[in-house]
């Protein structure tokens, strides 16, 4: 069977090899000039390399078992370097630093709040509960029913799960200083809503993150994309650049291929690794599975305003992830989800992968990625951003303790909303997909497959299992065996 995927991300490269090793033909048809969807990287003229996207090396076990399903290691590859501190947590009165060391963990634990220690315990053991059965049994289904959670293992886990109580509530039964409930709930903010939105399921991002560490791989994020490319070039994948998609052709309720520069690509099934919602406008709207009020009615995680930097200097005290939490998160949070307007007093965060890998800067310079999250489908003029960059440029000199950062900027480029959109087909800019809350999880979630087109399916952010890395990897696993699992129950002859 020839099988046409959409989009080059994690997902789609995923599901790619996966069908390969199936033993089916596979072409990939990627619109940028670059391979990896969000996860692309770009080199400057003067000497820096840029992630575009994803920084946080989290949950390194389910990353290496894509690579393990191929018989290869993600070392094969790349070198990851455990980080330590993992980050520092920039408050408004001082800055406390994550170690990687769990002994040391329970340590700072207990200095900031009297048996936090043992609490931090109990916290990971349950936390690691959720990781094994959460991210082995949950995640792994397609979600078409709730049929698929009936098993004995799934049942007798149910309680333990807490799928019905909310995060918030469950870091409150551990602790009761708000460092460090803001430091248990800070995982979260990457599934895209607020700790009291989310289910305490996710307690397993806290064991996947601080329990089995905070990695980097040397050369960047593309690493992991170039690696899993490699795997899937060698079970035959065909790679296309610079090959937007306009169209996906549908006849008698089948997909009969891609529409592509004006010609027709032909294709037994479609996996849209691309955004949701763009997808669905490549096909006449009678074969959508969802109509815009469906969209409008969904809790989107929030868009961010990205600035790559490079200087001229190296910059003092400063980590390779540093998170700067001085002001109100649920302040930020009501403006992102409820007013849906520009932060007033915002929270953002600081990468600087220079501390670590020499390779993407150059000597005694500094590269610097800075986000803060914001609402989706917002005005993101130029003077908007500069406005916010500057203010994130004074609260970074404040910590470092240094002063005219401005004048050693070498490289600058900023990438928001309207970016998003452009390089991405994102809705409403969006950047991390669908929130993950209790009523946009499992088979709440848009469907794998299209209801209507018998041989067209989607993966990635949007779908199950939800947003981030490891889950994007996972999702494209699963809409492998749909594709495979379609190609042994019937057969189309075009």
């Amino acid at each position: 069977m020839k099988i046409a995927i959409i989009g080059s991300g994690f997902s789609g490269i995923s599901a790619a090899a996966y069908a390969a090793k199936d033993g089916h033909e596979v072409h990939v048809y990627e619109k940028n000039i670059t391979f990896g969807g969000r996860a692309r990287q770009f080199t400057t003229d003067n000497g820096y390399t840029f992630d575009m996207g994803p920084s946080w090396y989290w949950m390194p076990d389910i990353i290496e078992n894509f690579f393990r399903d191929f018989g290869k290691s993600a070392i094969d590859f790349y070198d990851l370097v455990s980080l330590n501190p993992q980050f520092e947590m920039v408050f408004a009165d001082e800055v406390i630093a994550l170690p990687a060391d769990y002994a040391e963990m329970r340590t700072l634990f207990e200095h900031i709040e009297t048996g936090a220690a043992d609490r931090l315990d109990d916290f990971m053991i349950d936390a690691k509960y959720k990781y094994e059965v959460g991210m082995m049994d949950f995640v792994n289904k397609p979600c078409h029913s709730w049929f698929e959670f009936v098993s004995l293992k799934i049942a007798k886990s149910a309680l333990k799960m807490d799928l019905l109580s909310d995060f918030s509530k469950f870091v409150r039964k551990y602790f009761t200083h708000p460092k460090l409930i803001t430091l248990m709930e800070f995982p979260v903010i990457f599934l895209g809503a607020m700790p009291d939105n989310i289910p305490a399921l996710y307690s397993l991002m806290n064991y996947g993150g601080y329990k089995l560490g905070t990695w980097y791989p040397m050369g960047g994020f593309v690493k992991i994309i170039e690696a899993m490319m490699s795997v899937a070039k060698e079970l035959g994948v065909q790679f296309h650049a610079n090959a937007p998609v306009q169209q996906i052709v549908v006849e008698d309720r089948y997909a009969r291929g891609l529409r592509i520069d004006g010609a027709l690509v032909i294709a037994d099934a479609i996996i849209a690794s691309a955004d949701y919602h763009h997808s669905e406008q490549l096909l006449e709207q009678k074969y959508r599975n969802y109509d815009e009020l469906y969209w409008e009615s969904r809790t989107f995680a929030p868009s961010c305003l990205i600035y790559y930097l490079g200087f001229d200097r190296t910059i003092p005290d400063l980590t390779h992830h540093t998170l700067f939490f001085e002001h109100d998160l649920y302040q930020q949070a009501k403006e992102i989800y409820e007013e849906k307007k520009w932060p007033s007093n915002p929270l953002f965060y600081a990468c600087c992968p220079s501390k670590t890998d020499p390779g993407v800067a150059p000597e005694g310079h500094e590269n610097l990625f800075l986000l803060m999250p914001i609402a989706t489908g917002l005005d993101d003029r130029e003077e908007t951003r500069e406005r916010y960059f500057r203010q994130m440029i004074s609260r970074l000199e404040k910590h470092t303790q240094t002063t005219g950062l401005l004048e050693r900027v070498t490289y600058k480029r900023s990438f928001c909303i309207a970016d998003f959109v452009a390089d991405y087909h994102a809705f409403k800019g969006n950047a991390y997909g669908l929130a993950n809350t209790l009523r946009q999880t499992a088979v709440f979630k848009p469907s794998v497959r299209n209801r209507k087109v018998r041989n067209l399916f989607y993966t990635g952010q949007l779908t199950v299992p939800g947003p981030g890395v490891p889950p994007a990897i996972i999702s494209g696993r699963i809409v492998a065996q749909e594709v495979c699992a379609l190609s042994t129950s019937i057969h189309v002859n075009y």
